[in-house]
C-alpha cells in the first residue's frame, strides 16, 4: 500500500512537470512533442534575426558591432572566429619570423633550422594517433584531467621515442642535420614541449574557451623576439628561439587548464581502452587527409619541374587562408555536438556562417587573386588560373569537413576513414593522370574532382541518413 501511494505521488509529480513544460512552451510559441522533446519552428539569435527556419539553413551576416557581438556570445560562432583567429596569427608570426630570420642568418643556417623545425612537426604529427580528437570527444562524458593527462603522456612518450630514433638515425635520414647529435637533449626538451601544446590547444577549444588557444599561439609568437639575443648561435638560435617559445607556451597553457578545473593524474586505462577506436580511426584519417599535402609536392616536382612546384606550393598557400573557414568552423561543430547540443541545428548554423564568409573571400579571390601573386613576384602570377581553381573547390571542402565533424560526433569511424580515403585516391591519382594532360593545371582538376565527387558522396549520405 505504501509502495502504490509513492509510486502515485511520483505520477502527480511528473505529470504536473509536463503540463508546467507545455505551458512554459505555448507561452514561447514553441511545438511541444511529448517525452520532453520540443522543437522550435525558428531558431533566433540574441538579436531576434531567424538563422534557422524549419530546418532549413538562411544566410547571416551581422549588420552592425552590437548584432557581431550577439553572435559572439554564441560558442559555435565565437570558437570558430577564435580559431580562425589563430590561424591568421600563426601565419602571420610565422611570416615575419622567417623574413626575420633570413635578415639576421646566413642561408644554410636558415636551411638547417626549417629542417629541424619541420622534423619536430612531423614527429609531433606521427604521435598524436587521434587522441587530440578524443580530447575534444571525450571531454564533456569524463572526467578532463584524466583524459588530458593520458593523452599527453602518451603523446609525449612516443614523440621523444621518435624523436630518439630520429636522432640515433640521422646518417640514414639526414647527414646535414647530424648537428642534433651533439644537441639531442636540447631537441628532445623542445620536442616534448611542442607535443604538450599541440594537445593544450585542442583542450582549451574542447572546453569551448578557444580565446586561449589564440593567447597560446601569440606565445608561441614570441620566438619571433628571440630571434635577435640568439643571432651568435647560428642555426641554433634560430631553433632554440623556437623551442623556448614551445616551452613559455607550455607554462602558460598548463597554468590556466590547471585553473579551468584540469589538473594532472596518472593515465586512465579505462579512457585508453573507451578511446581505442575512435582515435585509431581519428588518426588514420588525420594521416589520409594529410598525405596528399606532402606528396603532392614531390610529385609536381618530379613531373613538371621546379618552376612549377613554386607555382603550386604558392597558389596552395594562399587558397588554405579559405580553407580555414570551414576548418574552424567544422571543428567548433565537433566541440558542439560534442557536448551533446542539437548537431543538425548547428550543422546548418555552420554551413550558413561558412557561405556567408565563404562566398565574397572565393570572388575577390578569384578576381584580384593575381594580384596578391604578383606581390610575391611577377612569375608567381603563372599559378593563378591553378588558384582560382582551388579557390572554387573551396566549397566541397567545407561540406566535406563538416560531415567529417558529423561522424566524429556519432563515432561513426568507418564513415570517417572511408570518406577520407577516397578523397585520398582521388586527389594523388588524379593529380598524377591529370597532370601529363593539362600541366599544373590537372593538380587543381583534381582537387575539385576530388572533393567534388565527395561531396556527392555526402550528399547521398546525408538523404539516405534522412537529413533533408
Amino acid at each position: 500500500m505504501r509502495l502504490r501511494s509513492i509510486t502515485d505521488l511520483r505520477l502527480s509529480a511528473l505529470r504536473e512537470t509536463l503540463i508546467g513544460r507545455k505551458e512554459d512552451a505555448r507561452r514561447r510559441k514553441i511545438l511541444y512533442l511529448g517525452e520532453g522533446n520540443f522543437v522550435e519552428p525558428c531558431a533566433r539569435s540574441r538579436r531576434g534575426k531567424c538563422t534557422i527556419q524549419g530546418d532549413k539553413m538562411k544566410i547571416w551576416l551581422p549588420k552592425n558591432q552590437k548584432e557581431l557581438k550577439g553572435y559572439l556570445k554564441d560558442p559555435l560562432y565565437k570558437n570558430s572566429f577564435f580559431i580562425m583567429l589563430t590561424s591568421i596569427s600563426n601565419a602571420g608570426f610565422g611570416f615575419i619570423f622567417w623574413m626575420l630570420a633570413a635578415k639576421l642568418y646566413p642561408k644554410e643556417d636558415v636551411g638547417i633550422a626549417t629542417a629541424l623545425i619541420s622534423s619536430m612537426a612531423l614527429l609531433v604529427l606521427l604521435s598524436r594517433f587521434g587522441l587530440d580528437q578524443s580530447i575534444i570527444r571525450f571531454f564533456p562524458e569524463r572526467d578532463k584531467g584524466s583524459v588530458f593527462s593520458t593523452s599527453a603522456i602518451i603523446t609525449t612518450f612516443f614523440a621523444v621515442l621518435f624523436g630518439i630514433i630520429f636522432i640515433a638515425g640521422i646518417d640514414l635520414w639526414s647527414p646535414q642535420l647530424d648537428i642534433v647529435r651533439k644537441y639531442a637533449l636540447l631537441y628532445l626538451v623542445f620536442l616534448a614541449a611542442n607535443s604538450v601544446i599541440s594537445l593544450t590547444g585542442v583542450s582549451f577549444i574542447g572546453i569551448r574557451r578557444a580565446e586561449y588557444y589564440f593567447f597560446q599561439s601569440l606565445m608561441v609568437g614570441s620566438r619571433v623576439i628571440f630571434l635577435f639575443p640568439l643571432v651568435f648561435l647560428g642555426a641554433l638560435g634560430i631553433f632554440s628561439s623556437v623551442g623556448i617559445s614551445f616551452l613559455l607556451a607550455s607554462v602558460f597553457s598548463a597554468f590556466f587548464l590547471f585553473r579551468f578545473g584540469i589538473k594532472p593524474s596518472g593515465i586512465d586505462r579505462e579512457f585508453l581502452n573507451d578511446s581505442l577506436h575512435f582515435s585509431a580511426g581519428n588518426y588514420i584519417a588525420g594521416l589520409l587527409m594529410t598525405a596528399p599535402n606532402l606528396i603532392l609536392p614531390i610529385m609536381v616536382l618530379n613531373i613538371l619541374g621546379a618552376e612549377e612546384t613554386a607555382h603550386y606550393y604558392i597558389a596552395y598557400a594562399i587558397a588554405s587562408l579559405l580553407f580555414m573557414i570551414p576548418g574552424a568552423f567544422s571543428t567548433s561543430l565537433f566541440v558542439e555536438g560534442s557536448h551533446g547540443e542539437a548537431l543538425k541545428k548547428n550543422t546548418l548554423k555552420a554551413l550558413s556562417a561558412i557561405a556567408s564568409l565563404l562566398a565574397p573571400a572565393v570572388i575577390i579571390l578569384y578576381l584580384f587573386g593575381g594580384l596578391l601573386l604578383g606581390i610575391i613576384g611577377k612569375s608567381y602570377v603563372e599559378g593563378f588560373d591553378l588558384l582560382r581553381i582551388f579557390a572554387l573547390s573551396s566549397f566541397f571542402v567545407a561540406i566535406c569537413q563538416l560531415y567529417f565533424s558529423i561522424k566524429k560526433v556519432q563515432k561513426d569511424i568507418k564513415g570517417l576513414i572511408l570518406l577520407s580515403a577516397l578523397i585520398f585516391v582521388l586527389i594523388t591519382g588524379l593529380s598524377y593522370v591529370f597532370m601529363l594532360e593539362f600541366g599544373i593545371l590537372g593538380v587543381g582538376y583534381a582537387w575539385m574532382a576530388g572533393y567534388g565527387l565527395s561531396s556527392l558522396v555526402v550528399g547521398v549520405m546525408v538523404w539516405r541518413e534522412r537529413w533533408v
